[in-house]
Parts: structure tokens; sequence; C-alpha cells
């Protein structure tokens, strides 16, 4: 925005700023809330007299010394980590393979290919839920790491199909014919040349792919058993069986999480409008 020049310039552009301010305290408080309760010294939802006064005594690290004193809570970060990077190495390959086809003008039926990638993320998740419990149940699939696997693998890669064909979109293919005329394969153009190009996207792909993953929770609690109780699914159990603050714990490890994948993805962005398209 440049700088504002008459009186009533300057009056809207603080006007603006102070609503994006609100709107940003109405989105972030309620998550930020959470942080301070999870050192919380006493087994309470609330800030404590001790807490308002600020007294060391009333903060603790109790509760997330709980999660890895906890086997349950250990059991579902191992799953939530081997079926997240599982699904998203899974969703990564399928995701950009099949931006490469639909990157190509040649290809018919793309927008009905595209349409059909991408409908995990438009159709509710419980719909697809019920869908891939029944599909799985007949394969035997059901309660198992594996079903697991393929169902997060199913809903991350539209992420990946999106982010790869907006990269895409940008490559350019004179490139590839150049590597083509010196000599090099499909293949290996592939990895020499168009890879590295787009591997921005790919990363940035593979990330909201493990974020859908680690943050699913109706799939799990259709699909999964007790064996596959993930991070979410273990915090769905602690609210309704046991409220404990070790969810607020966990919360904020998450909360940490999604802020190091935006700054992660918002970096990838950067590096991406950097790179060269064209030799």
């Amino acid at each position: 925005m440049s700088s504002p020049r008459s009186p009533a310039e300057r009056v809207g552009r603080w006007l603006f700023l102070a609503f994006c301010a609100a709107v940003f305290v109405f989105l972030v408080a309620p998550i930020l809330v959470i942080v301070p309760l999870s050192f919380n010294a006493e087994p309470y939802f609330t800030f404590t007299e001790g807490m308002l006064r600020f007294d060391s005594e009333a903060y603790s690290l109790r509760w997330y010394r709980d999660i890895f004193a906890d086997e349950k809570w250990t059991r579902a970060l191992a799953n939530s980590l081997v079926i997240g990077v599982s699904a998203t190495l899974l969703a990564t390959s399928l995701g950009t393979l099949a931006a490469l086809g639909l990157a190509n003008s040649a290809m018919p039926g793309r927008r009905f290919a595209m349409g059909l990638l991408i409908s995990p993320m438009v159709t509710p998740v419980i719909i697809s839920a019920a869908g891939m419990f029944f599909f799985y149940s007949n394969l035997g699939l059901a309660q198992t790491h594996l079903g697991l696997i393929l169902a997060h693998a199913a809903l991350g890669t539209p992420f990946v199909v999106i982010t790869v064909t907006a990269t895409l979109s940008g490559f350019d293919a004179n490139l590839m014919r150049a590597a083509a005329s010196l000599g090099a394969g499909p293949l290996r153009s592939f990895r020499r040349v168009q890879l590295p190009l787009i591997a921005p996207g790919v990363f940035s792909g593979a990330l909201f792919a493990f974020a859908t993953s680690f943050d699913e929770v109706v799939v799990v609690l259709f699909l999964g058993g007790l064996e596959q109780r993930t991070i979410p699914r273990q915090m769905w159990a602690g609210i309704r069986e046991q409220i404990s603050p070790t969810i607020l714990a966990v919360a904020t490890f998450l909360i940490a999480f999604a802020l190091l994948l935006l700054f992660t993805v918002a970096w990838l962005r950067r590096r991406s409008g950097q790179t060269p398209t064209a030799a």
C-alpha cells in the first residue's frame, strides 16, 4: 500500500489495519490460549490463581512428561509418524505422476481426470471414510496399518496433484526437448532436468499430504483399531474417556508443527519463485 496523503486515506488505512488485527485475534486467540494452559501444574483446563499471579509453582512440565511416559501416547505418536510418512511417500509419488500426465496437453479427458483426482478434497470426509470402510473391509484391510496408509494417501494425493500441476504450468518444455536432443532418455531427462526444477512444488505437496495424514481423525475412527490409534485419535479418546491436560500439551506440539509447516511452505514458495524456468 502506498503511503496515504489525505486525512481520509490515513483514517481508512488505520481502520483497515485495526480490522485485520481484530480478525487475526479472533482466529488465533482461541488457539494460543492452549499454550499457557498446557503448563498448568494442576489438572484443570482453566487458569488458576497462581498462574494469573505468574507464580512459578503454578507452572509445570508434568503434562509434557506424561506424553513420553504414557505408552498410549508414545504408540500413537509412532503410528502417526509411520502412517504419515508412508502415506506421504505414496501420495507424493502418485500425485507427481498424475500431475505430469495432466500437464500434457495431448492427454484426453484432462478435466475429467483432474476433477476425479481432486474429488477427495471436496467430498465430506465422513462420506469418504464410510466408503473406505466398506471397501477395505471386503479386502481385509480394515484395522490394519496398510489400510490406513492407503486411505491417508488417497486423501493426500489431491494436494500433491494441485501443487505440482501449478509448478508445471511455469515449466519450460523446451528444456526437456533440449535434453532429448543431447541424447538423454525420458527417465534421465526427468531426473536430471525436470525434477530439480519442480522440486519445490513436489515438496510443498508432500508437506500438505503429511499434514493431512497427521491431522486426520475421521478415517482413523472408521478404519483404525486399538493398535492403529494416531495422535488425533488418541486426543479424541482422551477427551471422551479421561479428560487430562496432557491433551493440551499434545495440542501445543501440533501448533508448533503447524507453524513449522507454514514457514516451510512459505520458504518453498519463495524458492520456487526464484527458480529459473528457462535456460
